[in-house]
């Protein structure tokens, strides 16, 4: 049996790139398939694996702006050499579950997200655009999403990250899907004794996800809060926080020991994105610390805010007022002792690695005869 591994791209190591690392831990001889790919954005377990990429690895800064190249993802998709293969596996946030297939195949998407831009999000990401990029974007559009519903029909099972996530399947293909919640890592995780009074933020710098407004709910309370993280509104946010003085303190891009360290000493993190999963919740629960989140999308399913132990709060408005008094209710309940650590990093136990892994292997068992035999045993990484 052959097995190939398809995911969008591989230029930074994120959430969707250890969703693809985990899958590909299942099947040790799976070939992998990417748009494009970078040295830094290839996990370390799957540099030793066979990579094949599309004609845009050739294209000049196509790595650095892999996003600006969506008129050509159809064709860079359909590029991608998959005859042959029995059991293709795509992770896919992106185009590539259009992937060309022989016709007795199976193929299996995982799917993180219909693309936000080409759906739901298509008039904010526009709005955001230069006048040339979005003119071009416009122009395009259209026969990319029409390929893109053409291609969600070619996929034999859809899976999804989050139940939030499968409607959007439903709405936007007209498909059915299984939910299997992403992995986390666990075993990074430490419960600080000594936790600091400072809030936290991470994640990319990007418009979606709303920094700006977790900035100056802090500073209207004078809360100290850090970011972590890089992006395209990096500079436009610093000019923002330049009146805190050291209140607001961006960190940058961190390691991962670095971030899981961040997550263990803040007070509580702050969400305020309409996420379709968020694993940076998670791995900050994991580490024992409450969230403060905005009540939508994939946070209704990864944050418990009701019931005799709560693992943070929702607020409900995406606006600087509701996130300062989210803020000033979480103070309120922490200063009661509503948020018990060991209570907070069990929850996040449920999203574990090993979790994922056995739930994605027994789906794939269900719908692939035999295909056991060409899987790995160990299912922990």
């Amino acid at each position: 049996m052959r097995i190939a591994i398809v995911h969008h791209w591989f230029v930074t190591r994120g959430g969707g790139e250890r969703v693809a690392e985990c899958i590909a831990s299942l099947f040790p001889k799976a070939e992998i398939f990417a748009l494009v790919a970078s040295t830094s954005g290839i996990p370390l377990s799957l540099q030793t694996r066979t990579l094949h990429t599309s004609f845009l690895q050739k294209i000049p800064f196509a790595k650095r702006h892999h996003r600006h190249m969506m008129p050509f993802y159809p064709a860079a998709t359909e590029s991608l050499d998959l005859r042959g293969f029995d059991l293709i596996i795509s992770s896919d946030s992106g185009p590539v579950k259009g992937v060309q297939t022989d016709a007795t195949a199976v193929h299996i998407c995982y799917c993180h997200s219909p693309m936000r831009y080409l759906y739901d999000g298509y008039d904010s990401y526009r709005a955001q655009m230069g006048t040339v990029t979005r003119h071009l974007f416009s122009a395009t559009a259209n026969r990319v999403r029409a390929w893109d519903k053409r291609a969600a029909q070619r996929v034999t099972y859809f899976l999804a990250n989050s139940e939030y996530v499968s409607g959007r399947i439903r709405r936007c293909y007209g498909r059915e899907s299984t939910v299997i919640h992403p992995p986390i890592d666990l075993h990074r995780a430490v419960i600080s004794q000594t936790p600091g009074l400072h809030y936290l933020c991470a994640g990319r710098l990007v418009g979606y996800k709303r920094t700006e407004l977790m900035i100056e709910a802090c500073m209207r309370l004078g809360r100290r809060l850090r970011i972590v993280g890089t992006g395209p509104e990096e500079s436009r946010l610093k000019k923002l926080a330049e009146r805190c003085g050291d209140r607001v303190i961006f960190l940058g891009e961190v390691t991962t020991e670095a971030l899981w360290k961040e997550y263990s000493e803040c007070r509580a993190l702050l969400f305020s994105a309409d996420e379709d999963f968020g694993m940076v919740p998670l791995e900050a629960q994991a580490c024992g610390r409450p969230i403060v989140a905005y009540g939508a999308g994939g946070s209704l399913e990864t944050i418990r805010g009701d019931g005799p132990s709560p693992t943070g709060l929702y607020f409900q408005e995406q606006t600087v007022d509701s996130i300062a008094d989210g803020i000033l209710r979480f103070e309120s309940l922490d200063a009661i002792g509503s948020f018990q650590p060991e209570a907070i990093q069990e929850w996040a136990a449920e999203f574990a690695t090993p979790v994922f892994l056995q739930r994605f292997g027994d789906f794939v068992m269900s719908k692939v005869p035999n295909v056991q035999e060409v899987m790995s045993e160990n299912r922990v990484i």
